[in-house]
């Protein structure tokens, strides 16, 4: 099943892209080619294949998970243009 100008240009419509006739023109064969390259991954027997979440079977490491303030409020608060308390201060704002 080879793609038509016509497809293109809906495709690229319903994606909102601007798709002018000069990229179309060099646009078109790729597009054809990846179908194809589609279709025959669609021929191949997957019946026996187990689905994959990962192709490895090792994990990640894990570290421990610790809470803290990071211990650099003075660096954080450096170039805040209001600061109070040792919080931003920001304007209060009432619609």
């Amino acid at each position: 099943m080879g793609l038509t100008k016509e497809t293109v240009l809906k495709v690229a419509e319903l994606a909102h892209i601007e798709m002018p006739d000069d990229k179309l023109e060099q646009l078109l064969p790729d597009m054809n080619n990846i179908i194809t390259w589609v279709e025959q991954l669609s021929e191949l027997d997957t019946d026996n294949v187990e689905p994959l979440a990962n192709i490895s079977d090792e994990t990640a490491p894990l570290r421990e998970d610790v809470v803290n303030d990071g211990d650099i409020q003075d660096k954080v608060l450096k170039n805040a243009p209001s600061k109070r308390e040792g919080f931003f201060e920001v304007l209060k704002i009432v619609e």
